[in-house]
Order: C-alpha cells, then sequence, then structure tokens
C-alpha cells in the first residue's frame, strides 16, 4: 500500500492551492444567437418583418465579453421600441426583459460589470443581467472590486444580493452558457426601492434615455468576441456567425439598396471603419477576433494581431452584407468598398464622415478569415471573411477568377467534409466542420453552429480571386459556385 508522508501530503496540498486560481482564467461562453431567437420568433409572429433579424442579430452579439456594459441594454431598448410600433406585443417586450438580463460572456471567469445609465425605456427600469456561475462574484472584469462603479446596478445602493443574481433568476447565478429564456418565462418584477428584499434584488425607477440603441450587428461581434477600439475579446463558442454571416447573394447590390436594413448596414460599415482606424498590430485583442489593421486582414492568434496584407491595390474594408442584416471584412479596392456602401444609402464615405481611409481598420464577430488559401487565391483571399457579401455585377460570373474561384471553393467544401470537431488544426486555421463553422484554437476546433436552415461552407468571392467561408443555405452556395461556371455542385463532385 502506498504511503504518503506528512511532508508530501502538504506538498500536494499546496500544488493544488497554488493551481486554483488558475481557473480564473477560464473564458465562460455561450450560445448568443439562443437569447434572442424566441424574441425574433415573437417578433415575427407580430408581424416586424424584416424589422426582427437586425435587431436580433444586434442583441446576440452584446451579450459577447467585450461589448460595451449598456450594448445589452440598448438592444433590449430596441426590442421593445419594436414591440411598441406592433401594437405593444407583450411577449416581445417581456422576452425583451428577460434578455436584458442574460448574462454576458466572461473572459476571464470574472463577473461583467453593469450599466450605470438608464433604458430609454421604462419597461427595462430595474433589470440588469445575471452573472454566470462560474464567474468570482467579488471581482469584476477590468480588475474593479465591489463598490467600484460598474459594481453596482443603476439604482441599487449596495451589491447585488445574492451575488450574481437579477429579477429573473432572484437565487442566484445562472448555469455557465445557460440561457433565462429556457428556464423561466418570468422576467421578475423589481421594485422601486433601492435596497434587497425576499431573496431578489430591486432597484429604483430610472428615467428614460435618450440613447438610441444600435441598429445594425455590433463591430465587435463570429466565432469571437470585440468591442470598441482595440479591445476585443474572443468568443469562439459564442455562434455571432450566425447573425451576420449569412452569405451575400451573387445579384447586384442595386435590390439590396431598397431592403429593410441596406441603409443600417451601410451604416454599420461605416462606423466599423471608423470604429477601428487606430487599431494597430499592438492592439490588445482576444484570440479569434478578426479585424483591419492598418489596410491588412488581421486576426488575433496568441493575444496579438497577425496580420495577412491585402493584395495589390487593395485594402480591408468592413463592408455591408447584400441581403441580410450585417457586415463583412474583407480584403477590396476602396472604390469599391465606397461604392458598396452607398448603394445602400448611406453617405460620406467608408467612414461615414467623408474620409476615404484607405487603411481603414474594421473588426467583427460576425466575420472570419477563410480556413485553406487557394491556390488561386491572392494574399487578401485566405483571409476572406465570413460573410462574402459583394454583390455580383454583369461581369463578374466571366472573370478571369470567377471559375477558379468556384473550384477552389469546391475543393476546400471536399476537404471540409473529412474533417471533424477531432481533426487536427493550426491555430487561427477557420474552417467547416459538421455544417458549423469552426475556428482552431489551442490545437483544436471550437465550432459556432449555423443559423436554422443554414450550413457552413466555402464561397466563391465575386469581384477578386479567392473564397470565404460562411454559413449560407446549400440552395444559395450552389448557386454561387454555379455562377461561376464551376459544375458539380458544392464539392465538385455531384
Amino acid at each position: 500500500m502506498v504511503q504518503f508522508t506528512d511532508a508530501l501530503v502538504f506538498a500536494l496540498l499546496s500544488a493544488t492551492a497554488r493551481a486554483a486560481p488558475l481557473l480564473l482564467n477560464k473564458r465562460i461562453a455561450q450560445t448568443t444567437i439562443d437569447s434572442v431567437t424566441p424574441w425574433e420568433d415573437a417578433c415575427s409572429s407580430a408581424g416586424g418583418g424584416q424589422q426582427c433579424n437586425p435587431i436580433a442579430v444586434t442583441a446576440a452579439s452584446t451579450l459577447l465579453a467585450a461589448a460595451g456594459n449598456c450594448d445589452q441594454q440598448d438592444s433590449a431598448d430596441a426590442m421593445i421600441s419594436l414591440a411598441k410600433t406592433l401594437n405593444n406585443d407583450a411577449n416581445m417586450i417581456s422576452l425583451a426583459q428577460i434578455f436584458a438580463q442574460q448574462p454576458r460572456n466572461s473572459p476571464n471567469s470574472l463577473a461583467v460589470p453593469y450599466c450605470d445609465t438608464a433604458p430609454q425605456n421604462s419597461e427595462l427600469n430595474g433589470f440588469f443581467q445575471c452573472q454566470f456561475q462560474g464567474s468570482d462574484q467579488t471581482s469584476f472584469v477590468g480588475g474593479l472590486s465591489v463598490g467600484e462603479a460598474g459594481t453596482i446596478p443603476l439604482g441599487l445602493s449596495a451589491a447585488v444580493s445574492p451575488a450574481g443574481s437579477c429579477p429573473a433568476n432572484p437565487n442566484g447565478p445562472v448555469a455557465d452558457g445557460q440561457q433565462l429564456n429556457a428556464i423561466t418565462q418570468n422576467p421578475g418584477t423589481p421594485s422601486s426601492s433601492g435596497s434587497t428584499a425576499s431573496g431578489s434584488t430591486s432597484v429604483s425607477s430610472g428615467s428614460t434615455a435618450s440613447s438610441a440603441a444600435p441598429a445594425t450587428a455590433s463591430s465587435s461581434a463570429s466565432t469571437s468576441d470585440n468591442s470598441g477600439a482595440g479591445a476585443a475579446a474572443g468568443d469562439s463558442a459564442s455562434s455571432a456567425s450566425s447573425s451576420t454571416s449569412t452569405a451575400g447573394t451573387t445579384t447586384s447590390s442595386t435590390t439590396s439598396s431598397t431592403s429593410g436594413f441596406a441603409l443600417s448596414n451601410g451604416q454599420a460599415a461605416q462606423a466599423q471603419n471608423a470604429q477601428f482606424a487606430s487599431l494597430t498590430a499592438g492592439s490588445s485583442c482576444t484570440d479569434g477576433q478578426n479585424a483591419c489593421v492598418n489596410g491588412a486582414f488581421a486576426q488575433c492568434v496568441g493575444g496579438k494581431f497577425e496580420t495577412t496584407q491585402c493584395g495589390s491595390g487593395e485594402t480591408c474594408a468592413a463592408l455591408p452584407l447584400v441581403n441580410s442584416a450585417g457586415t463583412s471584412i474583407t480584403c477590396t479596392t476602396t472604390a469599391d468598398a465606397e461604392a458598396r456602401i452607398a448603394a445602400t444609402g448611406a453617405t460620406g464615405g467608408l467612414t461615414g464622415d467623408g474620409s476615404t481611409a484607405s487603411d481603414s481598420s474594421a473588426s467583427s464577430d460576425t466575420s472570419a478569415s477563410a480556413a485553406v488559401s487557394s491556390s488561386t487565391a491572392a494574399a487578401s483571399s485566405t483571409s476572406a471573411t465570413a460573410s462574402d457579401n459583394q454583390a455580383a455585377t454583369s461581369s463578374s460570373s466571366t472573370s478571369s477568377f470567377a471559375l477558379s474561384n468556384g473550384q477552389a471553393a469546391q475543393k476546400l467544401n471536399a476537404q471540409f467534409a473529412t474533417l471533424s470537431a477531432s481533426s487536427t488544426c493550426t491555430d487561427g486555421e477557420n474552417a467547416c466542420v459538421n455544417g458549423a463553422f469552426a475556428q482552431c484554437v489551442s490545437g483544436k476546433f471550437e465550432t459556432t453552429a449555423c443559423a436554422g436552415g443554414t450550413t457552413c461552407a466555402a464561397l466563391p468571392l465575386v469581384n477578386s480571386a479567392g473564397t470565404s467561408i460562411t454559413c449560407a443555405t446549400t440552395a444559395d452556395a450552389e448557386a454561387r459556385i454555379a455562377a461561376t461556371g464551376a459544375t458539380g455542385g458544392l464539392t465538385g463532385s455531384a
């Protein structure tokens, strides 16, 4: 029988004690799109039409670790504002209140700061997000201690009790990755006092604020978190790819400019380009984040940006999607980027201020670089976004690279068909695994499920050499490949 000396036992206990704090470095994430799916369904049932998805897309991205403290509340405000135009749909409002309390991702197992600004709609007064159970409820992201700004919800005079709770879940924090809308249909009713009572947290009613909720996908949101200028956090487990990764069509953007989301897409692209123009290779980032840095496509690997230069005459830019809400990041010419933004009705060039900013940068969790570079792809194509939103012109299908792009996409799709979640990979590599968007983190694939009815696929770029990886319908992917002249369907074998 093995005998342990007192010294050995002490050494083992000491080693365990020293190792324990390392658990706080664990990222706590969720499938963010699940947080808004019930609201979007209710919105569609209420007659919201094309107005529903852009708001849902934005909302999903606000749960990512590097979103602003009030972004989640802003999106909940947008949800309720739309509900009020739809006969004050009670289901939409209730689900928006629950969404406002959904825990946000934590990049390091610390509690996430609260918004300290009053909401636009009084229906949100007194609501604030729960925390995930795995977070240290006594320490907040950013090195904040309980009592500092952002650690006590607006209206409360003391720390939340029980720690990590919220009106919808008053008994404590929420299990890691769990969606509130899956465990309760009651948003709770916080009192108007600033003290806690009967096991639930309560806050005083705040006055309404004039801040408008964002209308389009956050520039800090695909398999990664990101935030405002330079600060981002990669959440490869979250499903932002489903929010703005729907592939653009190969038809002219003329019709898209009249769609309900076209203008907001253009303005979102401008905001991204302006917001991230200040990024440098030394800017802080989190693994998986994609961006534009000094005109090059950039991906965060190991906590720092690794850049891929665009082809000659091209620059990296955020572009508006064509047939769905959101944006993508890709290498293109400045003239092409400006034309695509202008086609949405947005004015002011790449950044909205009239500046061309050829080296403007953009970052989006809703975009991802191509997993494998094809033999015909330029350097820019290997960093193509999760959504190739470039609209085709009548000549694009007959361009010198169209056919080779289609064939390259087929080759990638054939390779992806052999991959599994346990396949070996290189950090930063993106691919499709069993129909889900996948990114290689620490030597293994982390997958993000595509939105309902879509699947992950490699698609040919439209007006430059290369491919992109995105979530799209199978029919759309096959049509885009066929439009290049390539035969044989997705993989070339049909």
